[in-house]
């Protein structure tokens, strides 16, 4: 079926007048829907689940019902006291009463409200943005901190375990496809040596939370600036969208995944290397702002690992990546069959860079914790 006779199930008043492509996803198909009737519009997302990503796609609505009906409970309780109208969005259901449409073919379709007179951005360069991208994942994190992580589905089980990702990729690596495109090319060679140098640290937090150090509470789990949308006439964080990924996990791999895109200026697709570096402008201002919002429940030693975060998910993103070039691009949409080396080179670089700049990130890190 096209989509739009698709968005033709869903119970949204008014006659289809067209379907968009809408963002730049790299996992699912995603639209904008207008419908009119004699006088108004509706607007709303339409997405087709990947089952290649997402195989039990009723999980993941699941997910996503749980948590927004929690959350928005959460938001107006809390609204007579906050500065700005803070959203998130909502599932529409068909017009026969269901979360989401399966095809005849097995193709899962859902529609979700849009956020209205909001955008996104896939990178950000002025801290007054990185400031609002932090209050939005704090606000989110701290909605949802207390709901009971038990109730919440792993629909991505592995999803953020940087030990996981190296295991596949050690498979990956042994097979006559990974080492054709190993052989023919320099630079895969060496993203292969970058890996290698850092192998004792990509279990750091997962050793944390197995000594107690670190809990399980519902993430986001691809909290990248692209899914932070901000207010068009107030300029205020808005909104987190794409959940999918909610899941249980560790909040840190949503805090590293949002500093890597927010306060990289030259963004994920970059081509000179030379521009890519974590701007301290940029991570001081997330900080502040993410802290505003997060900081009433993270507990010592959830400030303790907060630089460990911002190091591996650059490295745990290039590792995917990598994986995903080696093996053909079986996961990560691609332009052309190079896209996702790229990808891998910039998150290493920004890795090198983080290194580089450790010192100044912790005292960022330690002096914002202590305001």
């Amino acid at each position: 079926m096209l989509p739009s006779e698709i968005a033709t199930l869903f119970d949204v008043p008014g006659r289809l007048v067209t379907v968009q492509p809408l963002g730049h996803g790299n996992v699912n198909d995603t639209y904008r829907v207008i419908c009119r009737t004699t006088f108004d519009e509706n607007q709303f997302v339409l997405q087709r689940i990947s089952t290649a990503v997402f195989p039990s796609p009723e999980k993941v609505m699941a997910n996503i019902k749980a948590i927004t009906e929690h959350a928005h409970g959460k938001i107006e309780a809390e609204s007579d006291r906050s500065d700005r109208i803070w959203q998130l969005p909502r599932i529409i259901k068909t017009r026969d009463g269901q979360d989401f449409h399966l095809t005849k073919d097995g193709q899962p379709w859902r529609a979700l409200t849009l956020i209205s007179s909001a955008r996104s951005h896939e990178k950000i360069e002025v801290p007054e943005l990185a400031f609002e991208a932090g209050q939005v994942l704090g606000h989110f994190q701290r909605i949802i901190s207390d709901f009971p992580v038990d109730q919440l589905e792993d629909t991505l089980p592995g999803f953020h375990c940087t030990p996981g990702y190296l295991r596949n990729y050690d498979a990956v690596l042994q097979s006559p496809g990974a080492q054709a495109r190993l052989t023919a090319s320099p630079e895969a060679r060496r993203i292969a040596r970058f890996i290698e140098d850092r192998r004792a640290f990509t279990s750091v937090l997962e050793d944390a939370s197995v000594a107690g150090k670190l809990r399980i509470r519902p993430i986001h789990g691809d909290p990248k600036i692209s899914n932070v949308m901000i207010d068009d006439f107030s300029g205020k964080g808005t909104s987190i969208v794409d959940l999918d990924t909610v899941k249980p996990g560790l909040i840190h791999y949503d805090f590293g995944d949002a500093v890597r895109s927010t306060c990289n200026r030259a963004g994920e697709e970059a081509d000179d290397l030379d521009e890519v570096v974590l701007d301290l402008d940029l991570l001081t201002a997330f900080v502040r702002g993410y802290l505003r919002e997060a900081g009433s429940f993270l507990t010592d030693n959830d400030h303790a690992f907060l630089f460990e975060s911002v190091r591996l998910i650059g490295f745990e993103l290039g590792l995917r990546f990598y994986t995903d070039y080696l093996a053909g691009n079986v996961y990560f949409k691609v332009k052309d069959d190079l896209q996702n080396l790229n990808r891998a080179r910039v998150q290493m670089r920004l890795c090198e860079s983080i290194e580089a700049r450790e010192p100044a990130i912790r005292r960022i890190l330690e002096s914002a914790s202590a305001v």
